[in-house]
């Protein structure tokens, strides 16, 4: 099984409350199944089974997109488990 190490920032372009679209959006990816989920001051980094991991982090960026329509997400993805480093 082919691992995934995810690290997302997200920026919501909105004018107010966009800390808590941000918070909404960690939520979600800590509720799914199979996906460890940690966070810092400037990302949040998620590591899993790649395509369970790709699916459900793509799935939740749609979410947001549709809910706020001016969001940017800037993803750096390695093909390996870097969570033990």
């Amino acid at each position: 099984m082919m691992k995934i190490s995810i690290e997302i920032s997200l920026y919501p372009l909105a004018e107010n409350k966009y800390k808590d679209e941000i918070w909404a959006f960690i939520d979600t990816l800590n509720q799914t199944e199979g996906i460890e989920v940690r966070t810092n001051g400037m990302s949040t980094q998620v590591f899993g089974e790649y395509e369970h991991t790709l699916h459900h982090v793509t799935q939740q960026m749609k979410a947001v997109h549709e809910k706020l329509n001016t969001a940017v997400f800037v993803l750096k993805i390695m093909g390996c488990d870097r969570s033990h480093r």
